[in-house]
């Protein structure tokens, strides 16, 4: 297997990713050693919340060869997935409304990823049957966020991007918004040795932002406080220092994100896949909260938001409600919901009875919290 073939099918994949309308492709080595110790020492401080995941399978996400037995090379390619204009600060100012994480906003990335890496896998492994004297089975496999793999240190290894302070991966010419995806493969492919520099510098309004403190400090999150974790992959009684703080963010938050100066360079996504769906950018919380779960089915179908099920999403819905103004309406939706509650849905549906309570009994009490927003 000569090279040059090797060389001219890694320029070739770049061609055929952005074809498919990935933004960048990169390739690297499988070390992730030295990520492998900041894991670990991460999960010993349980900053990983409920995830068990995360410290399941031993060592195969810092090893992919351990995960796909044969891995020498992994190809990570970025997808843009921010819409339009969303008026994300408008919709945060806006109390009646809901926030929800933009990422979440059209239809679930996963497969629409998955299956134009798998093809793009296909397409590699029928180009280098056609290399000479290749002498070896083809072993290759896509991942979008589905299995034990360290994206975004393999997308910065790979060039695109460096893991800024709020731990997700940015890039110089494209910000944050975008979507990881790896296809895992045992060709000796050449590697790009072109990291991108870190270029956080001196800044720190990632951390200054998070509406609950959820970092620890540059480059550390403690999911446990973290928004995205509460409202997406914690299905139990939110602690209710963090309930205030979360004001009407129901599915993840993009605070960090939408602050961070890269993002002025971020462009919008020209996939109509992640375009809104049922005015999810703008809906007010009042409209969802009173969605039956029938309808909550049918219009998270395709959505990722459908995977936190129908009463985790009344019980985020609820804590925005309880910290929006005070309305009868609002109150007269949160008793009908009582006798239809489990224990953990009921716990947010008192909270919030409670917080419009003390709003009528004192309408300037909530002027004199402090919330970032």
């Amino acid at each position: 297997m000569s090279a040059s073939n090797l060389d001219e099918l890694a320029e070739q994949i770049k061609v055929w990713g952005r074809e498919m309308g990935f933004q960048q492709l990169g390739i690297t080595d499988i070390d992730l050693s030295q990520q492998e110790t900041q894991l670990q020492a991460w999960l010993d401080k349980g900053y990983h919340g409920d995830m068990g995941w995360m410290a399941d399978h031993g060592n195969m996400r810092s090893r992919p060869d351990e995960l796909v037995p044969g891995t020498i090379r992994v190809i990570s390619a970025r997808m843009d997935y921010l819409p339009g204009d969303t008026q994300q600060i408008q919709v945060l100012k806006n109390p009646e409304q809901a926030y929800v994480s933009r990422y979440s906003l059209g239809r679930d990335y996963h497969k629409l990823i998955r299956k134009r890496l798998s093809k793009l896998a296909k397409m590699i492994e029928e180009a280098a049957q056609q290399i000479p004297n290749l002498e070896q089975d083809i072993s290759q496999r896509a991942f979008v966020d589905s299995a034990p793999v360290m994206e975004r240190a393999l997308a910065a290894k790979a060039g695109l991007g460096w893991v800024g302070k709020h731990t997700l991966v940015l890039n110089a010419k494209a910000g944050s918004w975008f979507f990881l995806g790896e296809i895992y493969t045992n060709l000796p492919l050449p590697v790009d040795n072109n990291p991108q520099e870190n270029q956080c510098g001196e800044c720190t309004a990632c951390l200054k932002v998070c509406p609950t403190d959820a970092f620890t400090g540059p480059y550390e999150l403690d999911a446990r406080r973290c928004i995205s974790y509460l409202t997406i992959e914690y299905d139990g009684v939110i602690p209710e220092e963090f309930r205030e703080p979360m004001g009407n963010r129901v599915f993840g938050c993009d605070d960090c994100q939408a602050i961070c100066p890269w993002n002025k360079y971020a462009s919008p996504s020209e996939e109509s896949d992640f375009s809104p769906r049922h005015d999810l950018d703008k809906a007010p919380l009042l409209e969802l909260f009173n969605w039956g779960e029938e309808e909550f089915l049918k219009k998270t179908e395709g959505s990722p938001i459908r995977r936190i099920g129908y009463q985790r999403w009344l019980r985020n819905l609820s804590i925005g409600l309880g910290n929006a103004p005070y309305s009868e309406v609002i109150i007269e939706a949160l008793k009908a919901r009582q006798g239809m509650a489990d224990e953990v849905l009921t716990e947010h549906l008192d909270w919030a009875l409670k917080q419009q309570q003390m709003q009528k009994d004192n309408p300037r009490w909530r002027r004199k919290r402090k919330i970032k927003q």
